[in-house]
C-alpha cells in the first residue's frame, strides 16, 4: 500500500486542522492505521491508531480529548481531526499502516506516508 498524507500547515494555538491520509494500490480496510509525529531532535512518537473497521481507537495521553482519528474505507482515506492545538503539537505528522495487528508501537507498522508538517504558533 502507498500512503499520502495531506492537510498540514500553520495554525495559531487553539486552532484546528484536519489531516488526511489517502491509500493507493491496496484497500485501506486491510490495515490498522495510525498517526505518528516527529519534532526536531525527538523520536517519532505515537499519536493515534484506529482498527480496521474503525470500531476501536487509541490515543496518546498528550492528545486525548483534543484529537479524533477516523477512517472512511470506501474512500480509502484516514483522518486526524486536531482541535485545541498547542505549540507542542508542532511536528511532522506521518500516517502508517499495519497489516498484522493493532498497536501504538511504530515498529509494527510496515508502510509509511511521507509526512505533512504542522506548525502551531503561540
Amino acid at each position: 500500500v502507498q500512503l499520502q498524507a495531506y492537510g498540514g500547515g500553520l495554525v495559531q494555538a487553539g486552532g484546528s486542522l484536519r489531516l488526511s491520509c489517502v491509500a493507493s494500490k491496496r484497500t485501506l480496510s486491510s490495515y490498522t492505521m495510525g498517526w505518528f509525529r516527529q519534532s526536531p531532535g525527538k523520536e517519532r512518537e505515537f499519536v493515534a491508531a484506529i482498527s480496521r473497521s474503525g470500531g476501536n481507537t487509541n490515543y496518546a495521553d498528550s492528545v486525548k480529548g483534543r484529537f479524533i482519528i477516523s477512517r472512511d474505507n470506501a474512500k480509502n482515506t484516514m483522518y486526524l481531526q486536531m482541535n485545541s492545538l498547542k505549540p507542542e503539537d508542532t511536528a511532522v505528522y506521518y500516517c502508517a499502516a499495519d497489516l498484522s495487528g493493532y498497536s501504538s508501537d511504530r515498529g509494527t507498522y510496515e508502510f509509511w506516508g511521507q509526512g505533512t508538517e504542522v506548525t502551531v504558533s503561540s
